[in-house]
């Protein structure tokens, strides 16, 4: 008898879904067994760095802090993929340097539409 041939894509994807729950439940198994709760007032207190909790926990934050943050992070991961292009830059072909020229041009793309919409604009 032949095996059906995605017979071994049908027991891979049954072993990928079974092992993270089979871990999770040993996992589960294991805290309940070992780790008896114990609460207690300072453990269910909001910790915050260290300082006791005052005031309203509502407090709302500007967007533009976020969009600066995410905007840093885009830039910065950018010296990621540039490095090992300026590392290897002598030693390859026409290819590599105009995806490198894209992604540049991509990235000048972003930055000047975060300039033009004023979001590097610490307020």
């Amino acid at each position: 008898m032949t095996a059906h041939p995605y017979a071994f894509l049908a027991l891979f994807a049954v072993v990928a879904v079974a092992f993270p729950l089979v871990l999770l439940g040993l996992a589960r198994l294991w805290f309940r067994s070992f780790q008896p709760a114990k609460p207690n007032p300072s453990k269910q207190d909001v910790y915050e760095c260290g300082v006791p909790p005052t005031g309203d926990a509502w407090i709302q934050f500007k967007a533009h802090y976020y969009l600066y943050a995410i905007l840093f992070l885009i830039f910065d991961v950018e010296v990621l993929f540039l490095l090992p292009f300026a590392v290897a830059f002598t030693g390859l072909s026409a290819g590599p340097l105009v995806a490198m020229l894209v992604f540049i041009l991509l990235l000048a793309e972003g930055l000047v539409w975060a300039w033009q919409r004023g979001h590097l604009e610490w307020k």
